[in-house]
């Protein structure tokens, strides 16, 4: 396969209006967006990408999760279409770039391609993928995981929000739902453009990311079960504190993480303490413990010394301790071929980059299941994302997209 030429780049400054004005759609109250999924301001921003496919001259297809295709045509129409694509939807306090950048930098990457003139064997296409977030409806990389074959879509359908309605009620609703099969397209390979969501290119100076691998995680629920008792009138000898056992296990966690370093994550997120008076000691404190790593020894290895060394910690204070794994996924590594095309790209547009790993799910770690795949990240400041002051600069976008545009055109070969 042919590389694409050096001089072969993306208009930043395109891309960057496309950022701004898909930014004005559902804004947040701080400078970011709000824009949940399957809401009303998710279908303009739908309606707004489909325009722009639409202007670049591309056909739009749509399957039953509201997952959006934009297809630009190859020379071969036996070829199989090579992807590229992320998100629209954001948190409710979200950024202007988390997800969006990986779909309108692929809309650049078309319209430059059209600007100059290039052609493909295969053809290419550019993927919304519904609900990624997953902060309406859980879990997050909702629909990607259907297409994947992860959820049956009945289940996932069935999901429902904070206020009670369902996931395929609201798709109904916002009019995004389709006729096409999900998971029935086939996939010469895909790429995924994002920012890093972490601190480490911005520190370490790099222009590009290349992912080698996604983060396996494991969620664990636990509960730590003592007993409520006055706090004035019970003498600390005979205090069956709850809360003290989850002080014991999130330091525990905190060491099992530290040992298996590097690469490494882990920490206790979600509480619910009982019954959460201030003069009541705990009788029970209910959370969970979410642990990640890229090699599935070390992960597997750090869930069993957690299970192992939490309910001796916890016997010890006259308190018990049972868990169970509520949510887990085994860590991706993608595609060499693809996350050399990744790394290839970079050097030939002289962009500094690093080999990265995922810190963060992305629906590029389901579709690595059913196809060849490889993400790219650019930095964003200070590591910041999932929130409204999330920034990165023109210069990151443009870098970002240059690569993912060369990376999917050596993939899809160029046809002189």
């Amino acid at each position: 396969m042919a590389a694409p030429a050096q001089n072969l780049k993306i208009n930043g400054d395109r891309l960057w209006d496309s950022l701004m004005e898909m930014a004005q759609i559902g804004p947040g109250i701080a400078g970011g967006n709000n824009r949940q999924t399957l809401t009303d301001d998710d279908a303009k921003g739908r309606a707004l990408f489909q325009t722009w496919c639409g202007d670049a001259g591309c056909s739009m297809g749509l399957d039953s999760m509201g997952n959006m295709f934009a297809m630009r045509p190859g020379q071969d129409p036996d070829a199989l279409p090579v992807y590229m694509g992320s998100h629209l939807d954001t948190q409710p306090t979200g950024g202007k770039y988390d997800g969006v950048l990986g779909v309108l930098g692929g809309l650049e990457a078309f319209r430059t391609m059209n600007d100059l003139g290039v052609k493909t064997k295969h053809p290419i296409v550019l993927v919304n993928w519904t609900n990624e977030e997953g902060t309406r409806f859980a879990p997050a990389m909702l629909a990607s995981g259907v297409f994947a074959g992860k959820h049956t879509e009945d289940w996932a359908k069935d999901r429902v929000d904070a206020e009670g309605k369902r996931f395929g009620d609201e798709l109904k609703r916002i009019g995004w739902e389709g006729d096409e099969p999900v998971g029935a397209r086939k996939m010469h390979a895909m790429f995924e453009l994002h920012i890093e969501q972490g601190p480490i290119l911005e520190a370490e100076g790099k222009d590009i990311g290349v992912v080698t691998h996604g983060q396996g995680l494991r969620w664990i629920e636990c509960t730590v079960t003592g007993k409520e008792s006055h706090t004035g009138s019970t003498p600390m000898a005979m205090r069956k504190n709850a809360g003290r056992g989850l002080a014991l296990v999130t330091e525990l966690v905190h060491e099992i993480a530290m040992k298996h370093q590097p690469n490494a994550v882990g920490a206790i997120g979600h509480i619910d303490v009982y019954p959460n008076s201030r003069n009541i000691i705990p009788g029970k404190v209910v959370f969970t413990v979410d642990m990640r790593t890229h090699l599935l020894d070390k992960l597997n290895d750090m869930v069993a010394e957690f299970v192992t060394q939490a309910p001796r910690l916890c016997e010890a204070i006259g308190t018990e301790f049972s868990c169970e794994i509520v949510g887990q996924f085994d860590p991706p590594a993608f595609d060499e071929a693809c996350v050399s095309a990744v790394r290839g790209a970079s050097e030939r547009l002289g962009y500094s980059h690093m080999d990265i790993i995922s810190g963060a799910g992305h629906d590029a770690c389901w579709i690595n299941d059913v196809a060849p795949t490889a993400m790219i990240m650019c930095p964003c400041v200070d590591g910041l994302s999932h929130n409204e002051a999330e920034d990165i600069s023109k210069e990151w976008a443009t870098a970002g997209a240059d690569v993912l545009m060369h990376a999917v055109l050596e993939t899809a070969e160029i046809v002189e």
